[in-house]
């Protein structure tokens, strides 16, 4: 069935706001799969927080004009399901790669962070990204690192001098 003009501008309008909020994008060929497997994907990527939609590649073309993300139109070829990280940047690619391992008929294609077109070579990189409440805690640790050395060396010197005692009053 033809999509008439007014649904083609709807959902363009449509990706290209998940586009503008999006952290990062990865396009996978999704060839001879079945709807099953599309199915059980769109559940995993609902529970992730990944926004996915196939739709076709000049729609997407003039979704992604003017986003960080329009550097992606040499990649656009075939039948791609396109995937729009809205919570973490490696949401999409997490995604694919894990959904990949069970079904090797979905490719990523391309990825991208916003700063460029990266192969899908790079999908274990982006997907290895960590998430908002990772980074977090890793900021946290980095923070508190030198503080607990600092208490910890400013500890050591009554300490030593108790040690030091005891060794006077054993001595004695």
């Amino acid at each position: 069935m033809a999509l008439g003009l007014a649904a083609k501008k709807e959902i363009v309008a449509e990706v290209s706001e998940v586009a503008s909020q999006a952290l990062s994008v990865a396009v996978a060929e999704y060839r001879g799969m079945e709807v099953a497997d599309l199915t059980e994907l769109r559940v995993k990527a609902r529970e992730q927080g990944v926004y996915l939609k196939v739709i076709r590649n000049t729609l997407a073309k003039r979704a992604l004009e003017g986003s960080k993300f329009e550097d992606m139109d040499s990649a656009l070829t075939g039948p791609l399901i396109y995937g729009f990280s809205i919570e973490a940047p490696g949401g999409a690619a997490r995604l694919f790669k894990d959904f990949g391992k069970t079904n090797d008929k979905l490719q990523v294609t391309a990825l991208s962070i916003g700063n460029g077109l990266m192969g899908p070579e790079k999908l274990d990189a982006v997907a290895s990204l960590p998430t908002r409440d990772e980074a977090l805690a890793k900021l946290l640790a980095t923070f508190k690192a030198p503080v607990g050395k600092f208490v910890q060396t400013i500890n050591e010197v009554p300490t030593k001098f108790v040690r030091v005692l005891a060794a006077i009053k054993d001595e004695k």
